[in-house]
């Protein structure tokens, strides 16, 4: 005796649907309406939208990052326990990197690893400081680059030095006192 199907039992022998393909076009439509969100609000604070998006997540906000380098310079020829050196050529490098307003220069001041110490307080971390500050000094003073775009470092124990780097810092936030 052979058995007529009915419409009622077609769901039966009907293929399975692909429960991944679903999956996949659900998670396709929430990536387009994260850009499409991302789009319609252009105008607002990215710094803002992000603190909310980490906020909702739980996520705590990360520390500032440093602009990765795309050029650099060192100034040599310290004495040891000594800040001075001469800065001519670097502030002519540094007027021609600073060019570009969206770019920051980090100054990091460094010791040799032994010997090399501030005479006053003994601290190779104060002599460091003392060499990026020194060179920060020099730099504003000369007007080559503004205060604002600048960022000072130590790393004493490694070099009786100062290091310039170069970083893209994104769109410029003009102050007042930059160069033009």
């Amino acid at each position: 005796m052979s058995a007529a199907l009915s419409p009622d039992s077609w769901d039966d022998i009907a293929p399975a649907r692909s429960v991944w393909l679903i999956t996949l076009a659900d998670l396709a439509l929430l990536l387009v309406g994260f850009f499409v969100l991302l789009q319609a609000h252009r105008e607002v604070d990215r710094t803002r939208l992000l603190a909310g998006l980490r906020s909702g997540f739980g996520a705590e906000a990360p520390a500032p990052i440093d602009p990765m380098a795309v050029a650099r310079a060192r100034v040599e020829g310290y004495a040891p326990g000594s800040a001075a050196a001469d800065l001519a050529a670097t502030i002519v490098w540094a007027r021609d990197a600073a060019r570009d307003k969206r770019t920051v220069i980090t100054i990091t001041g460094s010791t040799a690893p032994t010997g090399d110490v501030d005479p006053r307080t003994g601290s190779a971390a104060i002599l460091a400081a003392d060499r990026a500050r020194a060179v920060a000094a020099a730099l504003v003073a000369q007007g080559a680059v503004a205060p604002s775009r600048l960022i000072l470092r130590v790393a004493p124990g490694t070099s009786r030095s100062v290091t310039l780097s170069v970083g893209f810092a994104g769109d410029p936030q003009l102050q007042a006192g930059d160069p033009q």
